[in-house]
């Protein structure tokens, strides 16, 4: 199974997307959105910002492990 790496952060107050890189080994719990710089927490049952907000779930959860 290939593992994307990449995923696309939309952020919920403002719409602003940007595909970041995610961390591979590390969960990421706050995202600053660069335009309305807003902080993004992961909502309640995520374990990061990426699961919460981006395209493709992190890493961890693509290769099927609890994450963090």
């Amino acid at each position: 199974m290939k593992i994307i790496s990449k995923s696309v952060i939309t952020c919920p107050d403002c719409g602003y997307k940007k595909e970041e890189p995610m961390p591979s080994d590390s969960c990421q719990f706050f995202y600053e959105c660069e335009n309305c710089h807003v902080i993004l927490k992961p909502k309640h049952g995520d374990c990061c910002v990426y699961c919460s907000y981006g395209t493709v779930k992190c890493p961890s959860i693509q290769k099927g492990k609890n994450c963090c």
